[in-house]
């Protein structure tokens, strides 16, 4: 009941925190919060993060919530203050602050709770914010600690995110360090927005907690974040979903809305229906190289919090690096941080195309960008020039974005025409195609003696097992044997923990092949320039859970696909939310629900992690189902195949 307690404590903060004086509108959220956000941004305007709210969802509200609350945090404590960070915590930060914002409420210093030292005297007040992790009390005490021994005279604050857990709070009670803290709180931030429509809670360890751990609070964190999206955006009318973690988290919203208050989630419906998709259903997706260029970059050089590290003398200006080659030889080579979301206009015609329709595109923007630039010629009069000048910041802009993703493009294309990409790509389509799953594949027999990365090895047998529908016993016998012997016997546990998670098994019931046929999971033909099917993220295999998106978009629904369902593990979740009178009337009233002007709009939300493949597969659905419906992502957190099998392997040794 407390943990109730506590998120109702946190709707009622957050509806506080965007709800302006006098009545609310429908649909009048962000005009509502444009004074109060500029006091918080110093007179910046809306323009940093229109990107958020340019969607049918205003997405920006979320972000003006959490930095609300953060302020509220910060303002609890007097003085000046250094801010003590959870690593893992530093990059989604980003996503909802900036230091500017920080420096308005005396934060001076920042600071690793892992690793930096305690800061110098000047400041007041420390303030640590980090996830409710036990070995984080223990640091939290030694830096106390350590301060008190030196003679310092400092105030110290905690706050949890999402929330304080009691094992934390008996932590610091056994450290003797509580009655030193000025305040132990909450700060509630159950989700981050990424982009305009893509949510995250940043939790890349809820797939291993809830298989391998038996471990489900982060399905706990995730029905906060659907009630509290709920308190921003209205009650969702329909929720549907199949698995395990997708059944916990509907049960759990279901009783938070009964014991919630009315008056917090009395908005107008925006949404029509949440879709809540277990990763466990569709393990095979996340394991297939993404074909797309958000994809592909994620895969080669990884995406965090919409910013990737790419070499930055690939970027440098070819008369700078001429001029700086012999100083380039001899220095550390350094790396270029470049930010990835739909703020630029570029990269949002980029990031869900396929790779190879990458170029033609690349190549119309660079005659558009180069043309604009000649209409300097043109301008005769005074009145031509100062239009043409007017203009000029954006052809700038322009021509820098189009750099930017050109040398992007190149080092995407030194990795892809790579021999070894080529064979693991051609092996994996293969697979997923059914060819030679039930025998020792040769080419990851060669992998294994050549003792290439255990995670590329691991990732292809995955493939091999699920396409497969489990290995026959002699066959992982193999694998097993050969995997131990040279990668060494510690990962044992490895393997004992991918089975235990579903990606490793002696063969069973033939289930994909089955539900390859009858969703259409591969096709043969893909114009990957041109696609006219969702497969062109893989280049020939259809993600599952968006094939389920798809089905579900259908008048039908879900209706004449019992038998594929029952071929997937856990429950079906089917249920209504009724509403208040009338708000359905209101949400109507605006057009019929479905049409071009008015599509629907579901909410996916992934459990266990997502792909940037499966998010350009449903906007892709979005664009060709002529409007009938949006889709907004959420995720426990954005994954690719490599980062999601490390989270079980480093479990594991």
């Amino acid at each position: 009941m407390s943990s109730i307690f506590v998120t109702f404590r946190s709707f009622r903060r957050l509806y506080s925190a965007i709800k302006p004086n006098g009545p609310v509108k429908p649909w009048s959220h962000a005009r509502a919060l444009t004074p109060s956000h500029r006091s918080i941004n110093g007179g910046r305007t809306l323009m940093a993060v229109q990107h958020l709210s340019s969607g049918r969802i205003n997405i920006g509200l979320i972000r003006e919530a959490a930095r609300r609350e953060l302020l509220d945090c910060l303002d609890r404590c007097d003085g000046v203050k250094a801010l003590a960070w959870d690593q893992g915590l530093t990059g989604p930060f980003g996503l909802i602050a900036e230091y500017s914002l920080l420096k308005e409420r005396n934060v001076t210093k920042m600071l690793l709770i892992q690793s930096d030292p305690v800061p110098a005297g000047e400041v007041q007040h420390i303030v640590f914010l980090c996830r409710p992790h036990l070995h984080l009390m223990d640091r939290i005490a030694d830096i106390i600690r350590m301060e008190e021994r030196l003679g310092g005279r400092k105030e110290y604050s905690v706050f949890f995110v999402p929330r304080k857990t009691l094992l934390c709070e008996r932590r610091l009670q056994d450290l003797g360090i509580m009655g030193t803290l000025t305040n132990v709180d909450d700060y509630c931030l159950d989700i981050f927005p990424v982009d305009g429509d893509v949510l995250s809670l940043e939790h890349p360890l809820a797939f291993r907690e809830c298989y391998l751990e038996g471990d489900f609070t982060s399905m706990f964190y995730v029905a906060r974040a659907i009630m509290l999206l709920q308190t921003l955006y209205g009650i969702i009318p329909q929720i549907y979903g199949k698995g395990i973690c997708a059944r916990h988290v509907a049960d759990m919203v279901q009783r938070m809305r009964r014991e919630t208050p009315a008056s917090l989630t009395s908005q107008p419906p925006q949404f029509d229906t949440l879709l809540l998709l277990d990763r466990n259903i569709d393990l095979l997706s996340p394991l297939i190289t993404q074909l797309t260029y958000e994809g592909l970059i994620d895969e080669f050089f990884g995406i965090q919090n919409t910013n990737s590290k790419f070499p930055a003398d690939k970027f440098a200006d070819p008369n700078e690096q001429k001029g700086s080659e012999q100083g380039a030889m001899a220095s550390t080579p350094t790396l270029k941080t470049v930010s990835l979301n739909s703020a630029e206009e570029l990269f949002a015609e980029l990031r869900d195309l396929n790779y190879h329709a990458v170029g033609p595109l690349l190549n119309r923007r660079a005659r558009h960008v180069k043309e604009a630039f000649e209409e300097r010629h043109d301008a005769k009069t005074v009145g031509q020039i100062k239009q043409f000048v007017t203009r000029l910041p954006h052809i700038q802009a322009s021509r820098q974005s189009l750099s930017t993703h050109t040398s992007i493009t190149a080092l995407l294309k030194q990795r892809i025409e790579d021999s070894v990409f080529i064979k693991s790509l051609h092996t994996e389509q293969e697979l997923f195609q059914g060819i030679e799953t039930d025998r020792i594949h040769p080419y990851i027999e060669q992998l294994i003696a050549e003792q290439a990365p255990l995670v590329k090895v691991l990732r292809l047998i995955c493939i091999q097992c699920i396409a497969n529908s489990g290995f026959k016993q002699k066959v992982y016998d193999f694998y097993r044997r050969e995997i131990l012997q040279t990668y060494g016997f510690e990962h044992l546990r490895t393997l004992e923990r991918l089975e235990q998670a579903g990606l490793l098994k002696v063969y069973a019931t033939k289930t994909y092949s089955s539900l390859r046929k009858t969703l259409r999971l591969t096709v043969d033909e893909v114009n990957e320039q041109n696609p006219s099917d969702i497969a062109y993220v893989h280049s020939g295999y259809a993600p599952l859970t968006a094939r389920l998106a798809q089905c579900l978009s259908r008048p039908e629904k879900w209706r004449g696909l019992e038998e594929v369902l029952k071929l997937l593990p856990g429950p079906v979740v089917d249920e209504t939310q009724p509403l208040p009178s009338g708000l359905e009337i209101r949400r109507q009233s605006r057009g019929a629900v479905g049409s071009y002007d008015n599509p629907r709009i579901v909410l996916v939300f992934f459990l266990g992690g997502c792909t940037y493949a499966e998010i350009s597969a449903l906007r892709f659905l979005a664009q060709q189902e002529e409007g009938q419906t949006d889709y907004v992502i959420a995720t426990t957190k954005l994954i690719n195949g490599s980062s999601w099998l490390q989270t079980m392997i480093d479990s594991a040794t």
